[in-house]
């Protein structure tokens, strides 16, 4: 059966992968992003419905959300996979980007859940997945904001999946490792990081892509996930966190 489906950072990344897929499955996808180039570009070659916004304004999400039901259809899915990271050390955070990464990846998941999912509770059937982090399991130096903001998502995940399950729907949070991306290459070019030395330390011997995220995703999102809720699904190579 195909759905309405929202996700949220979908122009690029682990978002795009998702959204890719689940298009390609014949969902109605809308894809809502800050990155207003990389939307249009999505939106004309993946055939998805394009929003642009910072999910860390409500109103915007609103706005977006609503667009979305009013051209698609009542949502059914939301993926919610936007999010900044930062590096620095504890005593350096600057008050500003902790306020920033609590916004935008803590407060933008819960921005798009409460807007979305009046539309699974009157259907009575949902699929939600957050898209956390594997460093929110493990911990992770100079990261502390980006670490604290990613687990605030496990938890609501998991405070979501008690409250939503006798509705019907169901709430997990994927928590990838280090994935291939955008963001993972200009923090590679910053010296921050290094794929292949990740990749030589992961078991399955390579990094993450966005594919291998959304194949879980769309699993996810099926009829056949509706036994399973409240859970941390690793994408991860291996890892054991």
């Amino acid at each position: 059966m195909t759905r309405t489906a929202f996700v949220s950072g979908g122009a690029s990344g682990i978002g795009l992968g998702i959204a890719t897929r689940l298009a390609q499955a014949g969902h109605r996808v809308a894809i809502l992003d800050v990155q207003k180039d990389a939307v249009r570009q999505v939106e004309n070659e993946r055939g998805v419905l394009g929003l642009i916004a910072d999910v860390s304004d409500r109103r915007a999400v609103d706005d977006a959300v609503a667009a979305a039901r009013e051209q698609l259809g009542p949502i059914e899915v939301l993926i919610t996979a936007a999010g900044i990271d930062l590096d620095a050390a504890f005593v350096d955070i600057a008050g500003s980007d902790w306020d920033r990464a609590l916004a935008v990846n803590l407060s933008g998941t819960f921005h798009c859940i409460q807007s979305a999912v009046g539309d699974m509770l009157a259907a009575g059937w949902g699929r939600i997945i957050t898209i956390s982090s594997s460093s929110a399991q493990s911990g992770a130096a100079n990261r502390a904001h980006y670490v604290a903001s990613k687990g605030g998502v496990i938890a609501l995940t998991k405070a979501l999946a008690v409250e939503f399950a006798p509705h019907g729907i169901t709430v997990n949070t994927i928590p990838p490792s280090i994935i291939d991306t955008p963001m993972v290459h200009a923090a590679q070019e910053e010296g921050r990081i290094s794929l292949k030395a990740v990749a030589k330390m992961t078991p399955v011997r390579r990094a993450g892509t966005p594919e291998d995220v959304a194949a879980a995703c769309e699993f996810l999102c099926s009829e056949d996930a509706g036994f399973i809720t409240g859970q941390q699904i690793g994408v991860n190579g291996g890892w054991y966190l």
